[in-house]
Order: C-alpha cells, then sequence, then structure tokens
C-alpha cells in the first residue's frame, strides 16, 4: 500500500507556499481595511470592513511605493485608501475632488467650485434622507438628521450623497475656503462628512504615490467591535443590510 503521509519538509513547502499566496493577493490585488471615523458619513460608517482594489490603478513593486505597472490613474469621485500625508504609517479614506492642476474652492454654503466654476449638487429632502439611515440606530439617526444637511453631489456624471452641518448663513460664493492649488502628480482629497474631515484643506495636496488603492465593497458591518479585540466585529451589532454593498 502506498504511503500517503508527506514529510516534514513538504509540509513546510505548502504551509509557505500558501502564506506566500496570501501576501501576494494582499500585496497587489486586495487588501481588508477598517473604517475608524465618521468623515466618510454616509458613505461610509466607523466599523464598516472594506476591500480595497489595490489592482486599480497598477501594480507595485512588493514593500515600495514605486509602480511596476500603471494602466490607470484615479478619477474625480473615486473613494481611495492612502497613506497619510503627516504619518505614512497611517491608512486614511477619502473622496478625490481635485486632479493635478485644479483649483479647489469650497463656498460658504459648502458648495465645491472647480476651476472656477460650481460643481452641481442637490439638496436631499427630509424623507429621503430619512430612508438614507434608516436602519441606523434611533439615536443616532434623529442626530444625524437633525444636526445635518443631506445633498447630492455630482463630479463629472458621478454621483454620492455627503453632508454638512446646517447653518443658518445664505448660500455665498464670496465667503469660502481656499483657493487650493492641486500640485503636480497629486490629488486633492476631501471626506463625505464635510464639516468633520481632516482632509486637503488641512494638510494640502496628497502625492498619487501614497494611494494604496480604490475602495470597492463593504464587506462586514457592525456597531461595535470586541473590547479585547478592536478588528473583530460584536456579532450582536451587526448591520446585515449594509454587507455586502459596493461603495460610489
Amino acid at each position: 500500500m502506498r504511503d500517503l503521509r508527506g514529510t516534514w519538509g513538504q509540509a513546510l513547502c505548502s504551509l509557505f507556499g500558501a502564506v506566500l499566496l496570501i501576501l501576494s493577493i494582499r500585496w497587489a490585488f486586495i487588501e481588508p481595511y477598517v473604517i475608524p471615523s465618521g468623515s466618510m458619513i454616509p458613505t461610509l460608517l466607523v466599523h464598516d470592513h472594506i476591500f480595497v482594489n489595490k489592482f486599480s490603478y497598477g501594480i507595485r513593486l512588493p514593500f515600495t511605493t514605486e509602480w511596476l505597472l500603471r494602466f490607470a490613474q484615479p478619477q474625480r469621485g473615486d473613494v481611495i485608501v492612502f497613506r497619510s500625508v503627516e504619518d505614512a504609517s497611517v491608512f486614511v479614506v477619502k473622496r478625490v475632488i481635485g486632479l493635478p492642476g485644479d483649483e479647489i474652492r469650497v463656498a460658504a454654503n459648502g458648495q465645491l467650485i472647480i476651476n472656477g466654476k460650481a460643481i452641481e449638487r442637490r439638496p436631499v429632502e427630509e424623507a429621503e434622507a430619512a430612508k438614507l439611515v434608516e436602519t441606523w440606530p434611533e439615536q443616532d439617526r434623529s442626530d444625524l438628521l437633525e444636526k445635518f444637511a443631506f445633498f447630492e453631489e455630482d463630479l463629472d456624471g458621478r454621483k454620492h450623497i455627503a453632508i454638512q452641518e446646517r447653518g443658518d448663513s445664505l448660500p455665498d460664493q464670496e465667503a469660502v475656503q481656499g483657493p487650493y492649488k492641486v500640485l503636480p502628480n497629486s490629488l486633492f482629497m476631501m471626506g463625505d462628512n464635510r464639516d468633520n474631515s481632516s482632509d486637503s484643506r488641512v494638510w494640502g495636496s496628497l502625492p498619487i504615490d501614497r494611494v494604496l488603492g480604490r475602495a470597492s465593497l463593504i464587506w462586514l458591518s457592525c456597531e461595535e467591535t470586541l473590547p479585547e479585540a478592536n478588528q473583530l466585529c460584536d456579532v450582536n451589532t451587526m448591520r446585515w443590510e449594509r454587507m455586502p454593498k459596493g461603495i460610489q
């Protein structure tokens, strides 16, 4: 009878091969990321677990920022994960607003002005906003609808929902933030939670070499994580309706 038992060497080779395969997938194609803050509400919530498509723009040399192959550039409206300008060990997620050479201003009413043109946006009616957050905990839902105004923004034909704090000021394109000039080979990033986001308005243009990939899918979501392991969801607080869900 043939002995089907493997040797220790074969076992180690199999284990090494499996680990190498997983690392290769994470290096070149897909990497998980957990949303740590509310700067991208309502698109992404705290404790959303997402997949980052690292193949979106090209392939890098392993463990470097150098591109082995580039076949696309980030586009206005993309939600991307990148290394922080302030601390390269920290990963951040924001939306691409400005491309190299663009001039960005933000009007007093929150409207974006890119290269002198006001970006089209539509106020979201109260009933529609309530529907967007109807699966959230009652207290969070009430606070959000009371404190924030929702609007749909159109970036080069790509629409998404953003929020800003309600205020008494009338629309005014004279009182602005900016102008911000986007540097070459860089991007201008903003959070969808416009008044609660540390972004390019604070730390300037993002060098494209710091981009890890495009946020593509929410695959897991929960209200709370485990105290002893903050990367793992508490199964009693799962947000089932958010998974799986594509990111726009």
